[in-house]
């Protein structure tokens, strides 16, 4: 037992170090662009108009789309030049997502990968209702996310390891809203 207590411990620290030096060195930490950049880069494939380059605008590019056309074009540049520090992050994170499934812990059972326990005695073994349910939270999270300019790693992990106020209240109303959700869906005590 005190060698799990210490590993959340341990993962605790290095995230937080993980956090530090990207604040320190790069900028803060945050993932929910990246898939309004991955949507411009796959848009932009097939529109020659989408993105282009603009000696006027602080990034040299500019966007028929208001949201990549942001904060000087900042997001249409990084439409126009995709590899940049963000995007290695998310690719790095999959990547060291695979290796840690691969490296640690107990390995789930099959019925466990599909979904877990507390889910299958709530709605049952049939894995399609879990899929559709996960794909459809997943886009409902990301809509969120956007929405509020921000994924949780950027506003509450970042946010609140900088002292930003909005951090603090992204943190309290994210927590605000799971847990009653929670407890609805799962009908817990």
């Amino acid at each position: 037992m005190m060698n799990r207590q210490l590993n959340w411990f341990k993962g605790g620290l290095l995230l937080g170090a993980a956090f530090l030096v990207a604040v320190a060195f790069v900028k803060p930490i945050g993932v929910s662009t990246q898939f309004v950049i991955a949507n411009g880069i796959v848009w932009n494939l097939f529109s020659d108009t989408v993105v282009q380059k603009d000696s006027e605008s602080r990034s040299g590019y500019t966007s028929t789309n208001a949201y990549l056309n942001k904060s000087g074009g900042k997001y249409a540049e990084n439409v126009a030049n995709p590899i940049n520090y963000s995007f290695v992050f998310v690719v790095a994170m999959v990547i060291g997502a695979f290796i840690s499934s691969r490296l640690g812990g107990p390995k789930p059972t099959v019925s466990d990968r599909q979904a877990p326990d507390v889910w299958r005695q709530r709605f049952g073994e049939t894995p399609a209702l879990r899929y559709a349910t996960v794909f459809f939270a997943g886009i409902l999270v990301l809509f969120g996310a956007r929405l509020a300019g921000g994924c949780t790693s950027g506003h509450m992990m970042s946010g609140m390891m900088q002292t930003s106020l909005s951090g603090y209240l992204f943190a309290l109303g994210a927590f605000a809203a799971a847990v009653p959700v929670a407890v609805l869906i799962y009908k817990r005590k």
